[in-house]
């Protein structure tokens, strides 16, 4: 009786077949062989094209998925206890039925767990979506998501990656990783662009109402000041400069988009010690360090990261892109394009379903965005792009580029061009000094990128040629 009810918990009906109701039996084995060649259809539509599975990213599916997986685990309960019954237990001695009424029982519980999970899972997505990613209609400045043109005819969109060291030691927010991750939509081809955070005197667009405070460039009057990690908390201590309150994010996004001369879509602040817990959630990150890191304190006296190719723990990997011990910022930037990339790489699929609980964690503690939650699912597209494409990376640093007195015409001139060489075939990119990455799509270029009205040239005068490259090569992926 218990064997035959185990056995109707994996395959219902098995129990009723065998006491003889067999046109309950035949139901129950007919809808359930149908349910498992549903799943497997969709499981063969996913691992060919996985991009079908990321409909259930809107918070609307993942609550009608928490409703279906209690559905089947109250399903599933039933079923268990229906088919015992249907095995007649008043036929055992008192003893019997004591015995198999409580094993069933357990069973009946267990059957629920593998669907809860799935619920609690579903339902822990669906608030870190609600809990990051606000409504369009909650954001003035954020505009409509047509379903069937998410990207509003755009080819290209422009992210601003922010790295914030708020804690509970310091007061207010300093950026200080920037990196602008500009994306061919059509391909995924990304180009990655580094703004050191002591870059100097940025200009603002004639929109923003920062202009008018800061007509030559932020804070140029006043003596190794006007730093660019400064925008961000400069803006929301002074609304009625900035425009409003809480316009830090917009403050940055123009004067970075200006500077570079792109127009900058959306944001996304990483608070690092959340980075931390992120990287240890999916087991840690692989990274080539070419040379020895020491970190904490003045002199590196808490631990030294050994040159060679590590897995590197979340506090690893956040000291291994902030560390200043023997360096500078600029080797700490391409320390930090080399983090980015490893996680982009290595945060596959299987990783994030295997840890979801604590991703899903650690991402609400650590990230605050403009994206809109109803373009979460084709961002989500186009982050399975991004995964395989080629991915490009051009520093703002010296020697090249000087950001005590940076010349703003080469700067822009130089993020033109790496966006221009990261859409053409890979033999051209290279010709273009642009290296690529192995096994990239090639694709027709295509000209189309939003720009601002360019800020004036500055004095400096730099002949020495630096151009975008694979960030293959640089971090040895």
């Amino acid at each position: 009786m218990l064997g035959w009810t185990l056995l109707s918990a994996v395959l219902p009906g098995a129990a009723h077949l065998r006491t003889g109701r067999r046109r309950t039996g035949l139901i129950l084995v007919s809808s359930y062989a149908v349910l498992l060649l549903a799943l497997l259809a969709f499981g063969l539509v996913v691992w060919n094209d996985p991009t079908a599975a990321t409909m259930f990213a809107s918070p609307g599916w993942l609550l009608t998925l928490t409703i279906v997986s209690g559905a089947c685990a109250l399903a599933w309960f039933t079923l268990v206890a229906f088919s015992y019954a249907a095995l007649r237990p008043a036929r055992l001695d008192r003893q019997g039925q004591i015995i198999s009424g409580i094993l069933v029982g357990v069973l009946c519980v267990a059957v629920m767990v593998p669907f809860g999970y799935g619920a609690n899972g579903v339902q822990e997505t669906k608030n870190t979506i609600t809990h990051i990613f606000r409504p369009a209609s909650s954001d003035p400045d954020a505009q409509p998501v047509k379903e069937e043109d998410p990207w509003n005819g755009r080819d290209r969109v422009n992210f601003l990656l922010i790295g914030g060291d708020a804690a509970g030691n310091r007061t207010g927010m300093r950026t200080d990783s920037m990196n602008v991750a500009s994306v061919h939509i059509p391909t995924g081809n990304t180009v990655l662009f580094s703004l050191p955070r002591n870059l100097q005197h940025v200009r603002f667009p004639p929109t923003s109402p920062l202009r008018k405070v800061f007509p030559n460039g932020y804070m140029a009057e006043l003596p190794g000041g006007g730093l660019l990690n400064e925008v961000w908390q400069y803006a929301n201590d002074h609304p009625e400069q900035a425009g409003g309150k809480n316009k830090g994010p917009r403050a940055l996004m123009d004067a970075i988009g200006y500077t570079l001369g792109l127009k900058i879509d959306y944001y996304a602040l990483m608070n690092m010690y959340g980075f931390a817990d992120l990287v240890d959630a999916i087991g840690g990150l692989k990274i080539r360090v070419e040379h020895d890191v020491p970190w904490g304190g003045t002199f590196g006296t808490a631990g030294t990261i050994k040159a060679g190719y590590r897995t590197l723990t979340g506090e690893q990997a956040l000291w291994y892109g902030r560390s200043r011990v023997g360096s500078d910022d600029f080797s700490r930037m391409g320390r930090q394009r080399c983090v980015i990339g490893a996680f982009a790489q290595q945060a596959t699929p299987d990783k994030i379903l295997a840890n979801f609980t604590k991703i899903a964690g650690a991402a609400r503690r650590m990230a605050e965005t403009n994206i809109p939650q109803e373009l979460l699912p084709p961002l989500l597209n186009l982050g399975l792009k991004v995964k395989d494409a080629r991915i490009s990376s051009l520093q703002f640093v010296p020697p090249g580029y000087w950001p005590g007195s940076p010349d703003w015409a080469k700067i822009r001139k130089a993020t033109d061009r790496a966006i221009k060489a990261s859409t053409r075939p890979a033999r051209r990119a290279q010709a273009a000094d642009v290296a690529a990455s192995p096994g990239a799509p090639a694709v027709t270029p295509t000209p189309s990128q939003s720009v601002t009205a360019k800020p004036s040239q500055t004095p400096t005068r730099n002949n020495q040629k630096a151009e975008a490259q694979s960030l293959e090569e640089l971090c040895g992926f």
